[in-house]
């Protein structure tokens, strides 16, 4: 009885190991990047605007940057296009699936120039530079949303997930933790699993 036991316990941790790293694998053909190096511009003044846009989708993105009053906008709204180009050129992927699923700011290298002043003497002056990195994901082919998805009993077959579909199931979640609405449940919407 213990040994079967054991065997049990066993497959358990080896369907559960088998499963964790499946979900913790990253599936490199639904991700695209655009890098842009030696930008004239402080990583910090960078990383403010960066910070606002990293994990919202391709759209909505493009609409912030251009309503954002900072200097910055002007080069990570080239780079977030240029990723998006490379992504329907190269991958064949819809800009309406994409989001930013990595972005990063890491410092460059410093221009150093000298200024004269008066009395025959020199003022240094420091122009900082900073590297952009924008990554953009195709939700639409994300297997792990979608293993995620059909662990929780939405999806009984294969079928595209709309990015829609991914936000209401991610705002589901986040409101009720998983748990399944009635009708008589004191809320108004009737949770319907299709």
């Amino acid at each position: 009885m213990s040994s079967l036991m054991l065997i049990k316990l066993i497959w358990v941790l080896v369907v559960y190991w088998w499963e964790v790293n499946l979900m913790i694998e990253r599936v490199p053909e639904v991700e695209v990047y655009a890098l842009g190096q030696h930008i004239c511009m402080s990583a910090h003044k960078a990383r403010r605007v960066i910070d606002q846009i990293r994990g919202r989708p391709y759209d909505e993105i493009l609409m912030k940057l251009e309503l954002m009053p900072y200097r910055a906008c002007y080069p990570i709204f080239k780079l977030v296009y240029s990723a998006a180009a490379n992504a329907t050129n190269n991958m064949d992927f819809d800009k309406t699936a994409l989001i930013i699923s990595q972005a990063e700011v890491n410092e460059g290298t410093i221009v150093k120039k000298l200024k004269p002043r008066a009395r025959g003497r020199s003022y240094p002056i420091k122009r900082p530079t900073c590297h952009i990195t924008i990554v953009l994901q195709d939700i639409s082919k994300d297997k792990n949303f979608y293993l995620w998805l059909k662990k929780r009993g939405w999806i009984y077959k294969e079928k595209y997930i709309d990015i829609q579909d991914k936000y209401e199931c991610f705002l589901y979640e986040a409101l009720f933790g998983g748990r399944m609405l009635w009708a008589n449940d004191g809320c108004e919407v009737l949770w319907d699993k299709k």
